[in-house]
């Protein structure tokens, strides 16, 4: 249907072209014309609208499209979620799919995998991928990325985002956003912003200070906009000052397009939107999702009563609401469709193709993080490891399926149990376990995974039946972690609690009195305890890995891959360890959440005080091993406004070919106000050979050594010593030098 309708639009701007080529120049439709600048085209098509059909392009007119102007050939707009793959076709008015046969996609890793690669190739790779799924699927906005700073670790939606820190999360999400968008398909960064946990999301009062703000919660998201160049952003659940994120003052009007200049549209939620006027007033450009969100109410056909629809028309026709917002709102929808679904110059993208399974494959990999592996248990030898033990429903469990609105409709899903078996071939005998049962559930708004999770046993059997598998193995591995159902890795719920669930604790536990050579492989979004940690040898994260996460995860337990991935947040060894958490500043019956430990998230709270984590940020270990030089500074003293540049020698001392993740933190010995023990400013990952050395260069630029004042609402540059720390981790720290800025 949505083909026929764009046929239609088309041919109907076809007939416009030809009409306006009979025409003079001067006189035909300046907003069809591909060589005309953009904003004279849509000031042309602004000029020819009625002010019924500019209200009508502001909210949705399906579960996820918006209405264009068909009298003019202006198409309407189709928005897919994202942000790990294109989600199946819906029902107009449904959440339900719609059954097609042809709308299976390539499910790429989750955001936190792709954080985890600290490569901004891989991220790249992502972003052309994913936008050329798009593309082919005809859709004009993507509902992603998600770069919103991990504060919890019990926050169900932390898989869908970037990590702790904003400069890891800035560095990463602008390779996405400008690949994603050559293919003629917008972003649309989400959400905007200070949705740090799912619980009460729809009702919980955000209260944090300006400089945590500006430092810690915004640097993604202005990334996106002002280096990405994103067409689009979403606004959050949450309040934010009072008022909804979704039409916010202060978070769209001042900061998105007074001090960033964002020229793209703010487009709510799906139920973000809760009032005509302060969407009016307060910065939302398109509404989608109210009345029909499966939140609210189930009206169907009910678009027309939504805040910016028949309500904001009677302000337009009795005076009550200004017809210069409205035009600039309508500015925003033109150039929007002008930039994708009016889009001559796209490409004709593709769908799971061959080079898109190796695109997730390969990030998956590059994500994967070896947390430990003492005694070398990995990688695993198949010369002589003859009898392999597997462990855990998650090796057997599709991932792809559940978890919210990410939840996606594979062609199909690698899972670790046929990676493994596909790597090993008749080199071994692999023997399966369940181990422990978890979610037996395979299905999302009508997506089923068609496997049988059923399961009689008891705990005890289980675990009864997984010891005597492991016993007399050769390797074994436990594959586990959490999933996609509720209060796990979840869209709206939390977890409960860091400890894994399922008793699986018990089962690791029973596995390491039986079997030295154990591998933990955690599948998770988020960190978990681990009170086992010292009884197995090797401990693995390998996020959800997508459609190809058996291959990825087989592809480096044994060797074909050699791990490079770094964490991009801290695990801590228990919740209060966390800051939020270590304050009482999470709650999740509390409708005002008080972010009171500021500007100290992750590691800069573990820096503060002095607590070591199980797994610090940046922390992952390798195949071979890599030695640092020294650093050296080539001018330690240097004036206001000059650039500071940092050296240093890494070398590859061990047997085989690997990457390593060089990381710079810089630390301000002395300020006026309270700042971080050190702040990354700086990585590079680097490819090295055995015996082979590189040098690696950071230039730190003045503006990365400032912090801001809420005071004075402004980023501030002081006189002094800073250091610059280089490292593996935020707590491997290899070497460091101080220069002086005057």
């Amino acid at each position: 249907m949505k083909l026929i309708i764009r046929l239609m639009t088309a041919a109907l701007g076809m007939a416009l072209t030809v009409s306006c080529c009979q025409a003079p120049k001067s006189e035909g439709p300046v907003y069809l014309d591909d060589s005309q600048p953009m904003e004279a085209r849509v000031e042309d098509a602004l000029s020819r609208m009625t002010l019924e059909e500019k209200v009508k392009i502001l909210h949705a007119q399906s579960k996820f499209s918006s209405a264009g102007v068909p009298r003019l050939g202006i198409p309407e707009l189709w928005t897919t979620d994202g942000p790990h793959g294109i989600r199946p076709e819906v029902l107009w008015d449904e959440w339900d799919q719609a059954k097609w046969t042809n709308d299976s996609c390539v499910a790429f890793p989750a955001l936190t995998c792709l954080a985890a690669t600290w490569n901004e190739d891989m991220s790249a790779l992502y972003g052309k991928s994913i936008g050329e799924e798009a593309r082919y699927r005809e859709k004009d906005v993507l509902l992603g990325p998600g770069v919103n700073i991990y504060r919890t670790p019990l926050n169900g939606r932390n898989f869908e985002y970037m990590g702790e820190d904003p400069y890891l999360a800035s560095k990463m999400v602008v390779p996405y956003v400008q690949e994603v968008q050559k293919n003629g398909v917008a972003v649309c960064v989400k959400h905007y912003a200070l949705n740090n946990q799912e619980a009460r999301r729809h009702e919980y009062d955000a209260i944090v200070d300006d400089r945590a703000l500006y430092e810690i919660y915004l640097p993604a998201f202005k990334a996106a906009v002002q280096e990405g160049g994103a067409w689009s952003i979403m606004g959050a659940y949450n309040f934010y000052k009072g008022q909804h994120a979704c039409h916010n003052q202060y978070l769209l009007n001042d900061i998105l397009k007074g001090e960033w200049g964002f020229d793209g549209v703010v487009i709510s939620d799906w139920g973000g939107t809760h009032d005509t006027d302060q969407a009016i007033t307060n910065g939302l450009d398109l509404e989608f999702g109210t009345w029909t969100n499966g939140l609210n109410s189930s009206s169907s056909n009910s678009y027309d009563t939504y805040y910016l629809a028949d309500p904001y028309l009677e302000r337009l026709r009795i005076g009550a609401a200004s017809e210069d917002i409205l035009n600039d709102k309508v500015r925003r929808v033109l150039r929007l469709i002008f930039r994708t679904a009016m889009n001559n110059d796209k490409p004709a993208g593709s769908m799971c193709s061959p080079e898109h399974d190796e695109a997730a494959r390969q990030i998956a990999g590059e994500g994967i993080v070896l947390l430990k592996n003492d005694n070398d248990v990995l990688p695993i030898d198949l010369a002589s490891a003859k009898k392999i033990a597997v462990i855990g429903e998650n090796a057997i469990k599709m991932m792809t399926v559940g978890g919210g609105s990410s939840s996606l409709k594979v062609k199909h899903e690698c899972t670790p149990l046929e990676g493994i078996k596909a790597a090993v071939g008749d080199n071994a005998e692999i023997v399966y376990e369940r181990g422990y049962v978890g979610d037996v559930t395979g299905d999302y708004n009508g997506v089923v995974t068609g496997q049988d999770l059923s399961e009689s046993r008891s705990e005890a059997k289980l675990i009864e039946d997984a010891v005597a598998a492991a016993k007399d193995a050769d390797a074994v591995i436990f594959i586990g972690g959490l999933n996609k159902a509720s209060h796990q890795d979840c869209e709206d719920s939390d977890r409960y609690h860091l400890e894994l669930p399922y008793a699986q604790d018990k089962v690791i536990a029973a596995l390491a009195e039986v079997n030295p050579n154990l591998t933990v492989v955690i599948v998770s979004g988020n960190a978990v305890a681990m009170p086992w940690v010292d009884k197995v040898n090797g401990v693995v994260e390998a996020w959800f890995g997508g459609s190809q996460a058996g291959n990825a995860l087989a592809d480096v337990l044994f060797g074909k891959v050699n791990p490079s991935g770094k964490l991009p947040f801290t695990f801590p060894v228990k919740l209060e360890d966390n800051g939020a958490h270590a304050l009482n500043a999470y709650d999740p019956e509390d409708l005002t959440v008080e972010y009171k430990e500021g500007i100290f998230v992750g590691y800069r709270w573990a820096d503060k005080q002095k607590v070591k984590p199980l797994f610090a940020f940046g922390h992952g270990l390798s195949y071979t091993d890599f030695s640092y030089g020294d650093a050296v500074c080539r001018k330690p003293s240097v004036k206001a406004g000059s650039d500071v540049t940092v050296s240093i020698d890494v070398t590859n001392t061990g047997d085989v070919a690997g990457k390593e993740v060089v990381q710079l933190y810089i630390g301000d010995n002395e300020s006026a106000l309270v700042r971080p023990v050190k702040e990354l400013k700086g990585f590079r990952k680097i490819a090295l050979n055995p015996g082979e050395t590189k040098t690696v260069t950071f230039t730190i630029e003045p503006d990365m050594l400032k912090y801001f004042d809420d005071a004075k609402h402004g980023w501030v540059l002081e006189n002094g010593k800073f250091t610059a720390y280089i490292g593996a981790a935020s707590d491997d720290i290899r070497s460091q030098v101080e220069f002086e800025v005057k």
